[in-house]
């Protein structure tokens, strides 16, 4: 099955180099200069108040916080526009709506970029199916095996965390990891430079071992 490899998640069970699964490059600006703390305060408010919701979804119910933020949300534009329609009494002006610019803009998506996004959604659902199948029907032995390692692991992880705490793990992650990763770069993949050389030299001495390793190219070819 040509290029099934590729999509399989057999990588997440391998210590590679970051940028082979996460690529800057690929990231919306306005993303890649939040999580690299470009502008350090647009970062600090975004990571603060992500974490702040996420730790109140740890603590209470999801309605519960969207209620109470939503609440918060709608009592502060309220309570401003009141003050800027006072104010414009006062001082007798006639600036207009104080959100006039935001409710101008447009938030409706295109049928190109619904298209798009539904494209690539089916691209990364395809390519997780097939790598799942290929995972758990054994094409491979060893990666079948590595994945099977991975799902145990992952069961040490739930009887530690909930679902909400590795979302936070995760926010927290992405928000430090890349920073850390690129301040260090050097360091960090002459690391796992040498972790991914041993890890593929004993997967090669298994493969070697174990005659359902990978198959043989005269059964690709059938």
């Amino acid at each position: 099955m040509e290029g099934s490899s590729a999509a399989s998640p057999l990588f997440i069970c391998s210590v590679i180099n970051p940028y082979t699964w996460f690529n800057p490059a690929r990231l919306h600006p306005k993303v890649e200069s939040l999580i690299y703390w470009r502008d350090v305060k647009k970062s600090a408010v975004v990571f603060g108040g992500g974490l702040a919701i996420l730790l109140a979804m740890s603590l209470f119910s999801l309605i519960s916080v969207f209620s109470y933020l939503s609440l918060l949300l709608l009592f502060g534009t309220i309570s401003f526009r009141i003050y800027k329609n006072v104010l414009q009494a006062v001082q007798k002006t006639s600036e207009g709506h104080p959100f006039k610019d935001y409710l101008d803009l447009d938030l409706t998506l295109s049928q190109e970029k619904v298209q798009q996004l539904t494209t690539v959604a089916v691209a990364h659902v395809n390519a997780l199916v097939t790598g799942l199948r290929r995972l758990f029907l054994v094409e491979d032995l060893v990666d079948s095996i590595k994945f099977g390692v991975l799902l145990y692991w992952l069961t040490y992880v739930g009887a530690l965390f909930n679902g909400i705490t590795c979302v936070m793990i995760g926010f927290v992650a992405l928000f430090t990891l890349p920073k850390v990763y690129e301040n260090n770069k050097q360091s960090i993949d002459t690391h796992i430079e040498m972790v991914r050389s041993k890890i593929q030299e004993i997967t090669e001495k298994v493969k070697a071992a174990v005659p359902l390793g990978k198959k043989t190219e005269t059964e690709k070819t059938k």
